[in-house]
């Protein structure tokens, strides 16, 4: 089969890899109809997750049809159409009992990671009981790629995180497709003001039609005084890190309102400053998070009764012949407009 294989810090080839067997009696083998391209893929291949070995076929989200189970499996059979969650969890260990999937001591974020991923015409999906999800009849199933990881990760990480409230502040640093996801998540709450800061007008436009209620052009380096300027001085009660390099987690820092939470989203490669030199006694909060895709089964209900479209976020669709395309056109997103793109067969 072909498969998109990591090389190394920049470096990776659409390749042909041997198809995935049932290796474990509770694994699954999914083919996949749709899958798509993550920022965290790019991270793996600018050499921040040293962790991923070259040869490891990349991503971690997608839809598909399975084509075996393992013997233990009993809540799917061959046929189904299935969301594949970005994070396996076993259920059995103590993390998964905490509802803390992406530690579970079994897997967690592995596909893509330390296993084969989604980047292929089939994957092996280890603990599938518990790592995907059926897709009820009559659901658009391009559009669900979207609650493989980033609509669980800008919920999770960015608004449960962030504690977004009714009638609260909230600024979105980073209006990529995770930023959107957090944005149209955070609206669930109804918070007064929802501040999105990005360096690209066009995912600035692309974040007023999906709500955001005021934008900011970062690229003057002024962003920290237009965002105090707008709360009156006061600062945001809200700052979600959606980019993840250290400037904007500054910029979190320099907005965040006394009390107020920093809800770390992005995945850092380098280090960034915590200056407690200004905020030690500001009374706020920092949380991080890996995701741990529990909200999965809610959103996929709030997409099947409309109240959430994950498709206005696809931009582009690709070929799996024309893999390498797909990633230059995500790559070079300022020039591309593109958000998140769809490959299939």
């Amino acid at each position: 089969m072909k498969g998109l294989v990591y090389r190394g810090p920049g470096l990776k080839a659409l390749e042909d890899v041997p198809n995935p067997r049932i290796e474990a009696p509770t694994d699954a083998i999914v083919r996949i109809t749709s899958t798509t391209i993550c920022g965290s893929d790019l991270h793996i291949l600018k050499g921040d997750v040293p962790t991923v070995q070259p040869g490891t076929v990349l991503g971690h989200e997608g839809v598909g049809i399975i084509e075996e189970v393992g013997d233990a499996v009993q809540s799917f059979k061959k046929g189904d159409h299935v969301l594949i969650s970005c994070i396996s969890a076993c259920g059995k260990c103590d993390f998964c009992r905490r509802g803390m999937y992406s530690h579970c001591v079994n897997a967690g974020w592995v596909l893509g990671h330390t296993l084969h991923g989604t980047q292929a015409e089939f994957v092996r999906i280890p603990f599938a009981e518990t790592s995907l999800h059926r897709i009820p009849e009559g659901m658009d199933e391009e559009a669900l790629v979207m609650l493989s990881d980033i609509l669980p990760t800008g919920f999770e990480c960015g608004v449960l995180n962030g504690k977004v409230s009714p009638g609260c502040t909230v600024a979105i640093v980073g209006a990529g497709p995770v930023g959107l996801a957090a944005l149209l998540t955070a609206q669930f709450y109804s918070p007064a003001e929802i501040i999105m800061i990005d360096l690209d007008d066009n995912r600035l436009e692309v974040a007023r039609t999906f709500g955001a209620t005021k934008t900011v052009n970062s690229g003057d380096g002024r962003a920290a005084d237009v965002v105090k300027a707008l709360t009156g001085g006061a600062g945001v009660d809200v700052a979600i890190e959606a980019v993840g390099i250290p400037t904007t987690f500054v910029l979190c820092q320099d907005i965040v309102a006394a009390g107020g939470t920093i809800a770390n989203v992005g995945v850092h490669g380098a280090k960034a400053d915590l200056h407690l030199e200004k905020l030690w006694a500001h009374n706020i909060t920092i949380t991080t998070r890996l995701v741990d895709t529990v909200t999965t089964p809610m959103l996929l209900k709030t997409v099947q009764s409309r109240k959430l479209d994950p498709k206005k976020l696809i931009t582009h669709r690709f070929k799996m012949k024309d893999m390498l395309e797909a990633y230059d056109t995500f790559q070079r997103a300022a020039a591309t407009n593109a958000l998140k793109v769809i490959i299939q067969p």
